[in-house]
């Protein structure tokens, strides 16, 4: 009987010492998520910013995050670029990190925000499988950014109701999208933490006069809106004239309207309720389809998958998919020349004066982005 007992406190002792291991891990790896990635201001940028700077209330909350401001030399008008409104679609992170960088402004300000919904970079969607991180290789070594969730993190806004709907339009959504701050601008004061967000970005716009309000997103290959600008009916001229530069760069791009009867997005409600001209740029990306395969870093970066390339050959997708795929680095290329074909055109048009320098070219971007994230202080 002793033996009996002897073994089983054995074995329970060794269960315990795997369970404490276990635990150590998943707080290890839970608390990562809270960790941002670094990012090195170039010398462009003049001055770093809380967006609680224009909305108080968010002050100390997971919503709460930097924006990047990089002034001219010269007094002129604005733009206001957004990535990772959805921490699934990485480009948009990219693209305002690569900005951030390397950027100079000549004439006018340029506001950067990199991550837009701060709280959803610190979760992943369920039943998804993407990794928390992914890794992009430089001369100086590898550099890491967060792949996050298209929602709000539940630990900061929880329960969804069964239907979400948009106060400002009264339009009846899925209860899910409650937690997509691209349903919920232009936000309010008395709402829930995610339309306080979209409210402080507005409060950004208005205060601020802000002239052109750029929002980077990505699309699964099956989607129909993708290699796609889209543009509220007040920056239509403006984004027709972009759309020329952005062919003559080499971009295959489409231009959609701003559908006026879907509420809560950045170019219909930043549209309505502010004077900003309004757009919102796809690119192709394959780790948020739902045809891809392991969903896994080499997909997120080289954006590579035989399954796509299949869907391709039947006719399935809405952007040519072949061996190559669509990595990063093409897709934050698109963007990145779209945001200076928009500054271009708002100057070619007599609207005013916005001039970005230091940023490589379409084709230096789309080859390797390594080059142009190196930390300066290791330069």
């Amino acid at each position: 009987m002793q033996i009996h007992t002897k073994h089983y406190r054995i074995s329970a002792a060794i269960l315990i010492a795997l369970a404490a291991v276990v635990c150590v891990l998943l707080s290890t790896q839970f608390l990562s998520m809270r960790e941002e990635e670094p990012i090195y201001p170039g010398e462009g940028v003049t001055q770093t910013r809380m967006l609680s700077d224009w909305y108080p209330a968010i002050r100390g909350t997971a919503g709460d995050t930097e924006v990047y401001v990089l002034q001219g030399a010269a007094d002129g008008d604005s733009m206001l670029v957004l990535g990772g409104t959805h921490p699934n679609e990485p480009s948009g992170l990219l693209s305002a990190v690569m900005l951030i960088e390397n950027a100079k402004m000549e004439t006018g300000t340029l506001y950067i925000i990199p991550r837009t919904n701060n709280s959803a970079f610190t979760c992943t969607d369920p039943q998804e499988g993407t990794p928390m991180r992914f890794h992009i290789s430089t001369p100086e070594g590898e550099r890491w950014f967060r792949f996050g969730s298209r929602a709000t993190n539940p630990i900061h806004q929880w329960p969804d109701p069964e239907i979400y709907v948009h106060a400002s339009s009264g339009q009846r959504l899925s209860g899910s999208e409650t937690r997509n701050i691209n349903r919920s601008y232009p936000g309010r004061t008395d709402g829930n933490f995610t339309e306080s967000i979209s409210y402080a970005i507005t409060q950004l716009i208005q205060q601020e006069g802000v002239d052109i309000t750029i929002d980077l997103h990505e699309a699964s290959p099956e989607y129909p809106t993708i290699n796609a600008v889209v543009a509220h009916e007040d920056a239509m001229e403006l984004a027709s004239w972009a759309l020329l530069g952005m062919q003559m760069e080499g971009m295959d791009i489409a231009l959609e309207p701003s559908p006026k009867n879907l509420h809560g997005l950045t170019h219909r409600e930043l549209g309505d309720y502010t004077d900003t001209l309004a757009v919102l740029m796809e690119t192709a990306n394959a780790s948020q389809g739902r045809l891809r395969g392991k969903t896994d870093e080499r997909l997120i970066v080289e954006g590579k998958d035989k399954f796509y390339v299949r869907a391709a050959q039947y006719g399935r997708l809405y952007v040519p998919f072949d061996e190559n795929g669509h990595p990063l680095s093409e897709r934050v290329a698109r963007h990145t020349t779209g945001i200076l074909q928009f500054a271009q055109a708002y100057n070619d048009l007599g609207l005013g004066t916005i001039q970005i320098t230091g940023m490589p070219t379409f084709v230096e971007m789309q080859t390797d982005l390594g080059p142009y994230l190196i930390p300066k202080a290791k330069n």
